[in-house]
């Protein structure tokens, strides 16, 4: 493989894993918060968080470059703060990912924190715990299989993005320029040889996370 395939690899890596943080720390706030919700709005927040399944990525990433370009709201904002534009840039496509994978990210979690037994809270609320140390003590032991699910399933739902990074991000070398995008072009160019080895490697590693994800569900499921 070129320089350039590497730098490709490189990149969706580090995507993979800059999204899959920002996702845990953000995409947790809401599952939290949709766990605990018991309000008539609670199908409308979890069918916004869920249209990502079902939206295409086109679709999505259109909207998503009208948002983020220099005329946009989002654009607009991060040019004033200084942080220069979000379209064709790595950041964009971070938003952008973040978005894309933020069902994989809260749902998993959600379930996760909703089978914690609401009467902990109560005895820890007695015992005169503070929300951190609930926090701490009760839901994240109980809820770390599901969030190391969260975190394994969006690294590789990332993996694999193709139509809303190239809406956003475009085909940038070492900037926006993924694994996917890099097939795409390699099977433009009729260069099988390098797509094959960019394909088979990502091959691999989607079917290592997949075996990770079945593996942790198939626990979840036996120690209950």
């Amino acid at each position: 493989m070129a320089l350039s395939d590497w730098q490709a690899i490189v990149l969706t890596f580090k995507l993979a894993l800059v999204t899959t943080v920002l996702l845990l720390l953000f995409g947790g706030a809401i599952a939290i918060g949709l766990a605990r919700m018991r309000s008539r709005f609670k199908p409308l927040i979890s069918s916004l968080v869920a249209l990502p399944l079902v939206l295409p990525p086109t679709v999505m990433g259109f909207y998503l470059l009208l948002l983020m370009s220099a005329n946009g709201p989002l654009g607009a904002v991060s040019e004033a703060l200084g942080f220069g534009q979000l379209t064709f840039s790595f950041s964009g496509v971070v938003i952008a990912s973040m978005l894309y994978s933020l069902p994989f990210a809260v749902q998993p979690m959600q379930q996760g924190f909703e089978a914690i037994s609401q009467s902990q809270y109560e005895w820890a609320r007695v015992l005169g715990m503070s929300i951190f140390q609930r926090f701490i003590f009760i839901t994240l032991p109980q809820a770390k299989k599901a969030i190391l699910l969260s975190a394994v399933m969006v690294f590789a739902h990332t993996l694999g993005e193709f139509g809303v990074v190239l809406m956003v991000g475009g085909n940038l070398p070492g900037e926006t320029r993924v694994v996917s995008i890099a097939i795409y072009d390699q099977v433009e160019s009729l260069n099988y040889s390098n797509a094959h080895s960019l394909s088979l490697f990502m091959l691999a590693a989607a079917f290592a996370l997949l075996w990770f994800v079945y593996y942790l569900q198939n626990n979840q499921r036996v120690n209950r």
